[in-house]
């Protein structure tokens, strides 16, 4: 990838090292194309996520702790579910959040847990962190487990702690939780919102006085019948608000992070907000 250029992921497939700029950083990221999982290679929706929370989230002024009014400030927490080559979680912790970045098994050895450790050490000083787990939506949230570093819920065994990781164990509660290019199956909707409706319950029994977590999922519409389906299915059975990111908004931020993209690199990505009804 040639320096400053920011490409569509269909474009850099075959690239084994993306060499990605984010705002003033550039990430140094494997990914592989060998069809062995389609969570191990860049994909648009992380990129077009990416780019609308830079531009349009507050990331980078800590909330107030719980514990206190003379307790310090904590950093904002989020969680992402399918960090896939890692891309979206770096971009948060580069703009001030703690992150929790999650995948399967053979995501987390394959790509993500190498990525974090490589570009750790070029974020901004200011930066939050990032902590690579394993996280299997299959397996329900009444059986996940916050003070494994390994893993959050595994149907693989317990094995050592992803390289690089650093601090103390981040868990609920959450202040955003994201995920791109997790629609694609029928068999998985229910398994993801079930994960989703956990975290945000999980975050607000432990601070029952705020506000539920924002959720971000950026979708591409390949499968309009399966993303329909899985956006009334949060509606109707999940407890969720949803409404979609205006179109004009996620323009903006491709345009500001200078991707000049023809329409048709992404006119079938959408953003949509998803909030628990209280």
């Amino acid at each position: 990838m040639p320096p400053s250029t920011l490409r569509p992921a269909h474009e850099t497939k075959h690239i084994p090292i993306l060499d990605y700029p984010f705002r003033a950083l550039r990430f140094h990221l494997a990914q592989l194309d060998d069809g062995a999982t389609n969570g191990s290679a860049l994909w648009l929706g992380a990129q077009c996520l990416s780019l609308f929370l830079a531009d349009n989230h507050k990331l980078n002024k800590p909330s107030l702790s719980t514990h206190g009014l003379s307790a310090p400030a904590r950093r904002p927490r989020a969680i992402e579910l399918g960090s896939g080559i890692g891309l979206s979680a770096l971009a948060l912790a580069s703009m001030g959040w703690d992150v929790i970045a999650t995948d399967l098994q053979d995501v987390v050895s394959s790509v993500l847990s190498g990525n974090v450790s490589r570009n750790r050490a070029s974020l901004p000083s200011n930066s939050g962190s990032v902590q690579v787990r394993i996280l299997d939506w299959t397996i329900p949230p009444d059986q996940w487990v916050w003070d494994n570093p390994y893993a959050i819920a595994s149907s693989q065994g317990e094995k050592q702690a992803p390289a690089g990781q650093h601090g103390s164990l981040l868990g609920p509660p959450f202040d955003l939780i994201i995920t791109s290019d997790t629609i694609y199956s029928t068999t998985l909707v229910t398994p993801l919102l079930r994960a989703l409706n956990g975290l945000c319950t999980a975050s607000l029994s432990l601070l029952p006085e705020t506000r539920c977590p924002p959720v971000y999922i950026c979708i591409e519409r390949r499968d309009p019948a399966l993303v329909d389906h899985a956006l009334s299915h949060a509606r109707d059975s999940w407890n969720f608000k949803v409404d979609r990111i205006p179109h004009k908004k996620l323009a903006k931020a491709i345009e500001k992070a200078g991707a000049h993209w023809e329409k048709g690199d992404w006119e079938g990505v959408e953003i949509w907000k998803l909030a628990m009804r209280s």
